[in-house]
C-alpha cells in the first residue's frame, strides 16, 4: 500500500473514532503517521475574563497551541480539549488517550468539584504532573514546612496567624526581624517592601495588610538575609532519577536596604537569573531540593524554592509541584544547567509522563474510588504560583 493511501486510510480511521465517541467537530487534531503512535489531549478549561485575575483551578497555565504545535512534531495524534462540563470529562475517559497534558487542578460543575487528576489515575489515565495529595502537601506553606521539618529538613523557624491572635510582642514565638507573607498563594502574592518586620507595630500592619487584600492567614518564618535560589526538578520516570537545576535569583536593593524577590519584580520580570557555577552550593541545593520533592511526594516535575541565611546555609522556603510552562524560572533553568531549549522542555515533559507508571493494581484503584474525588469548596485553595 502507498504512503498516500496509509495517510488516507488513518484519515477515515479518525472520522470512525470521533464518531463513535462523539468528539467536538471543533477539535483540532493534527496526524503524522510516521510520528511516535501516541495520543495526546492538552486539556484546559475556559480563561477568565480579567486576564489579570488569578485562576484558582488552574496550577500551569499553558500556551496550548505553542505546545500543540510541539508535541505535534513528534507524536501522531495531539488535540486541544476544552472541559465545559462533567459530559466533556467523561468523553475524555471514554477516549482514554495515553497522556493528557495539563496544568488544571479540578473543575467546578454544577454539583460539586472534580479533581482532574484524581479522576485520570481512576481512569488510568497518565498526566505529567503531581497527584492530589502531593498539592495538597505543598499549597499550604505551614503544611509544607512541617513534613520539611519532619524529614530533617533545614527550613526557618515559623508560625501562622492572622490579626488579633498575637495581642503582643511577647506572644510573638521567634525573635525579630521576621518575613511575613500569605499562607497559600504563588507568585510572591502579598510579598512587598513592608513583608520584613523589625517590631510589633509593623507585624501587626502586615498581617491586617494580608487579610484585608487577600482574605488569608499569615505565615510567619524568621528572616534569612542571604541569596535567593530556585530549584527546578525533572523526574526521569524510566529509571526514577531526580534532576535538579538550580539557578540563582538576583534582584536590586528596595527602598529598606533588602533584596526582596516581591510580586512587582516577578510581574514586571525586573529580577536577573544566573547559573550556579560554585560545585559545592551546586550540590547543596540540589541535595536539599531532591530531598524536599521526595518528602512532599512530588511526581515528575517541580520547583523548590530556597534561601540562604547570614553564613550562606541554604533552607527550605517553599514548594511548587505545578511549575510554570511559559518562560520562567522552570525553562530558565532547564536552558541554564542542560542548555535545552523550550521546544525541548516541553518534549520532555510529555516523555516523563508517558512513561510514568500506570496505576494496574486493584488495591490502587480501591484506595482511588474511596478517595472523594468530589470535594467541597473549602478545600480547593491551591493557588497557582
Amino acid at each position: 500500500m502507498s504512503k498516500k493511501n496509509l495517510i488516507e486510510k488513518d484519515r477515515e480511521k479518525l472520522t470512525v473514532q470521533e464518531n463513535g465517541h462523539n468528539i467536538l467537530s471543533s477539535k483540532k487534531k493534527y496526524f503524522y503517521p510516521n510520528k511516535i503512535d501516541k495520543t495526546i489531549e492538552i486539556v484546559i478549561v475556559p480563561k477568565l475574563a480579567d486576564i489579570t485575575e488569578n485562576q484558582k483551578n488552574v496550577g500551569i497555565v499553558l500556551d496550548e497551541k505553542i505546545i500543540l504545535k510541539i508535541l505535534s512534531k513528534r507524536y501522531s495524534n495531539v488535540s486541544i480539549t476544552e472541559i465545559n462540563t462533567k459530559n466533556d470529562l467523561k468523553k475524555l475517559a471514554l477516549r482514554k488517550p495515553d497522556l493528557v497534558f495539563s496544568g488544571v487542578k479540578y473543575f467546578y460543575f454544577a454539583d460539586g468539584i472534580i479533581w482532574l487528576n484524581d479522576y485520570l489515575e481512576l481512569h488510568d489515565i497518565l498526566y505529567i504532573a503531581s497527584d492530589r495529595a502531593a498539592l495538597h502537601n505543598e499549597h499550604d506553606k505551614s503544611i509544607a514546612k512541617k513534613i520539611i521539618q519532619k524529614a530533617n529538613i533545614r527550613t526557618a523557624d515559623f508560625f501562622t496567624t492572622e490579626p488579633g491572635k498575637h495581642q503582643n510582642e511577647m506572644s510573638i514565638p521567634i525573635a525579630f526581624p521576621l518575613f511575613i507573607k500569605p499562607l497559600t498563594g504563588g507568585d510572591s502574592r502579598g510579598v512587598d517592601a513592608n513583608s520584613i518586620v523589625y517590631d510589633f507595630l509593623s507585624f501587626q500592619a502586615k498581617i491586617l495588610d494580608i487579610k484585608r487584600k487577600y482574605n488569608l492567614r499569615s505565615l510567619v518564618e524568621t528572616y534569612l538575609s542571604g541569596k535567593e535560589y530556585s530549584v527546578s526538578i525533572l523526574q526521569d520516570h524510566s529509571n526514577e532519577n531526580l534532576e535538579a537545576m538550580p539557578i540563582e535569583i538576583a534582584v536590586k536593593r528596595n527602598i529598606n536596604g533588602h533584596r526582596i524577590l516581591d510580586y512587582d519584580i516577578k510581574e514586571n520580570d525586573h529580577e536577573k537569573v544566573f547559573k550556579v557555577s560554585d560545585s559545592k552550593i551546586f550540590n547543596q541545593l540540589s541535595d536539599l531540593s531532591k530531598n524536599a520533592f521526595t518528602a512532599l511526594n512530588g511526581k515528575s516535575l517541580g520547583r523548590i524554592d530556597i534561601k540562604m541565611d547570614y553564613r550562606g546555609v541554604p533552607y527550605f522556603i517553599e514548594a511548587n509541584l505545578m511549575p510554570g510552562l511559559r518562560k520562567g524560572y522552570f525553562y530558565r533553568s532547564c536552558l541554564l544547567n542542560l542548555n535545552m531549549s523550550y521546544e525541548q522542555m516541553i518534549l520532555t515533559v510529555a516523555d516523563n509522563g508517558l512513561s510514568s507508571r500506570r496505576i494496574h493494581s486493584s488495591i490502587a484503584k480501591t484506595e482511588l474510588s474511596s478517595r472523594r474525588i468530589h470535594s467541597s469548596t473549602a478545600n480547593t485553595g491551591l493557588s497557582s504560583h
